[in-house]
């Protein structure tokens, strides 16, 4: 994984859980999170683990990795 990107993990869940890791979490965990929480709402995700290895990836990326993972989920 390179700097400015960042990777996703879907799995199943009874309940809604984010999980970020990020090697600018305290500076930025709000925002990630906020963008996170915006795709789920965006594709009526309300259950599942959502797992964020991140290395300081702008909000475009997050939101196109999570969309791909979430696409990809859902192909199962």
């Amino acid at each position: 994984m390179q700097s400015s990107d960042l990777m996703v993990f879907v799995e199943p869940a009874d309940e809604m859980k984010v999980e970020i890791e990020s090697t600018v979490k305290k500076q930025f965990e709000h925002l990630i999170r906020a963008k996170i929480d915006a795709v789920l709402i965006a594709h009526g995700v309300t259950t599942g683990k959502i797992r964020v290895a991140d290395r300081g990836a702008l909000d475009y990326a997050i939101e196109a990795r999570l969309e791909a993972a979430l696409k990809r989920a859902g192909e199962e």
